[in-house]
């Protein structure tokens, strides 16, 4: 049997989620959910970075011990999985007692094998990134993502030979599919071979919180080989058995950011650990709001959990995707959602299930028997799945829209409403067990209200051939999407 295993970045607990965590999340979802009506294992990881040094410092300002800051935090995460209504099967917390072995004995290993050196370090640091940066890096004086200006370090560090391993690395970048999208892995091969890599500071020192390097309690292991080993460390490293069943990683999915750490240094420290490359670093672009930056500052970093109580989780999850292709920057915008949620999936979606099945207990008291099928009813499911393999995700919803809008075509095409027909109730209701399959990755609740009121149990992509049930028994409920 085919695996799959996607992971998400792992998310800083030093503020809120907002919506952009959201978007990344329900991208990852869909994609895991999909593989799942394909029939195919997977693992699906996601979680949050509780040692880095951001939530030590917002921790100080709240004047809340760490521990207690980062608990805290981390629930309002975990929440919004469970909101959201993800399918993960696991949330992975850096805090925990297995990552933590996991990440010493990582750093143990590499120091053993003189990959990891004693060293001193003076240089540009962005508390923001928890990276260093030389003077180019920065775009007039500040840091290029956190628009701040760095501070001066100086401190005595253990340092990993990134340098050791350009040639290898470039050599990763340069095969198929291994970033996407392609703009974004020219961007990191241009990086290494206009300025080379150079070794990299993998502890802070007299650090209070993190995980302390096993064999010098004066140093704590930094970002680098900590919080990116989680993908790993939660799979159980080195023994566990769902290491050695799902790792590589089909997919690491990440915002551009952070794709040097990603396509890079994670890369490096996997090789130099004698650990298998993941298969695809797919990197998405940022959601803004209302055409600005997501940020306190400006009002816009909307909390999904305030969105997903207005406008249910359906509707959040269906615009995410359907109004972001994943390549390029997208925007969240309230009055764009609300038009999704009235048009695309109350008077599309929810109308036709709404008097379909009105229809179904009005003429037939809510019995259907199997009927000729109608071969003009069908729907391209190579072309959905091509389109989700390219991760095409938007497009793949439109391709499934299209299959909805045809069949509110056939409604009124066919006017059962006129003259009693068991055929055409029987298409459309094998219709409506087809398109709940489909949209399940997308918008699971609505996918089980469906099959709730068809009486059929949750179907996979084999499931998907008209003629399949031999008799419906339907009972209609609730509208599925209440217009705002």
């Amino acid at each position: 049997m085919a695996k799959f295993y996607i992971t998400t970045a792992i998310d800083y607990v030093n503020a809120k989620p907002h919506v952009g965590h959201a978007y990344e999340k329900v991208i990852a979802d869909v994609l895991a959910r999909w593989h799942r009506l394909k029939e195919e294992e997977v693992f699906y990881l996601t979680g949050v970075d509780e040692n880095a040094q951001k939530n030590e410092q917002a921790a100080k300002l709240a004047k809340i011990p760490t521990k207690e800051f980062v608990d805290k935090n981390s629930r309002v995460f975990e929440q919004l999985c469970k909101n959201l209504n993800l399918s993960n099967d696991d949330f992975i917390k850096t805090t925990e007692t297995r990552h933590v072995k996991a990440v010493q004995e990582i750093f143990k290993k590499l120091f053993d094998k003189g990959d990891i050196y004693k060293g001193f370090y003076e240089g540009l640091y962005c508390d923001g990134c928890e990276a260093y940066f030389t003077e180019k890096d920065l775009v007039n004086g500040k840091c290029p993502e956190h628009n701040k200006e760095p501070r001066w370090i100086k401190q005595e560090s253990y340092f990993f030979k990134l340098s050791k391993y350009e040639k290898e690395i470039l050599k990763l970048l340069k095969s198929k599919n291994f970033i996407l999208p392609l703009d974004k892995r020219n961007e990191m091969i241009s990086r290494i071979e206009k300025d080379g890599l150079k070794d990299l500071c993998v502890t802070r020192c007299k650090a209070e919180w993190g995980i302390k390097v096993p064999f010098d309690k004066d140093h704590t292991i930094y970002v680098w080989i900590d919080a990116l080993s989680n993908y790993i460390t939660a799979l159980g490293y080195p023994n566990g058995k769902n290491f050695k069943k799902f790792w590589p990683a089909e997919v690491h999915l990440i915002g551009k950011g952070i794709n040097w750490f990603h396509s890079v240094i994670w890369p490096a420290i996997l090789i130099a650990a004698d650990i298998k490359t993941p298969k695809t670093v797919l990197v998405h672009g940022y959601l803004t709001v209302d055409g600005k930056k997501i940020a306190k500052s400006l009002g816009t970093a909307i909390d999904p959990n305030d969105i997903i109580e207005k406008y249910g989780v359906d509707a959040v999850r269906y615009f995410l995707i359907k109004n972001n292709p994943l390549w390029v920057d997208g925007d969240f915008s309230e009055e764009a959602l609300k038009n999704a949620l009235n048009n695309e999936l109350a008077n599309d979606l929810g109308n036709l299930v709404s008097r379909t099945l009105t229809l179904v207990e009005k003429q037939f008291n809510g019995k259907i028997k199997k009927s000729k099928i109608d071969k003009n009813l069908k729907i391209d499911i190579d072309k959905i799945d091509e389109l989700i393999s390219k991760y095409e995700l938007h497009l793949a919803l439109e391709e499934i829209w299209k299959f909805v809008r045809f069949v509110n075509k056939y409604v009124n095409d066919k006017k059962p409403w006129e003259k009693k027909s068991e055929e055409v109730l029987y298409n459309l209701l094998e219709s409506l067990r087809i398109i709940s399959i489909l949209t399940e990755p997308f918008i699971p609740e609505t996918s089980e209200k469906i099959n709730k009121q068809l009486n059929v149990s949750k179907g996979s992509l084999k499931d998907i051939n008209f003629g399949l049930v031999k008799e419906y028994k339907v009972k209609k409920l609730d509208v599925l999407f209440k217009k705002i």
